[in-house]
């Protein structure tokens, strides 16, 4: 192993540490730096926690980075199962929120 992949594991490592001491997914969000619906977390939360979880499985982060691209796809995919109809056509996906 290299040093560079030895760092990224030890990264990676310290952010799991991280986020398995949040007590809630507000903290979860904040942490990365995510802006979030108060009244939507505390409805769907759990949802948006399993759907950050399955994207870390297939995923396998290396940096902040990783993780907060797996968590705010997994926030974005619940917002938008639950978006009315009507309000679905300002959304266009989870690439462009990466972009912002």
């Amino acid at each position: 192993m290299t040093t560079d992949s030895n760092t990224d594991a030890a990264q990676a490592t310290k952010i799991a540490a991280q986020i398995h001491s949040m007590s809630n997914m507000a903290e979860l969000l904040t942490l990365f730096e995510i802006g979030f619906n108060t009244t939507f977390i505390e409805r769907h939360g759990k949802e948006v926690y399993k759907r950050f979880n399955g994207h870390v499985l297939q995923q396998q982060p290396a940096d902040w980075f990783d993780y907060r691209r797996c968590l705010k796809r997994a926030y974005c995919h619940i917002q938008r199962d639950y978006m009315r109809l009507e309000g679905r056509a300002t959304c266009h996906g989870c690439t462009s929120c990466d972009r912002r």
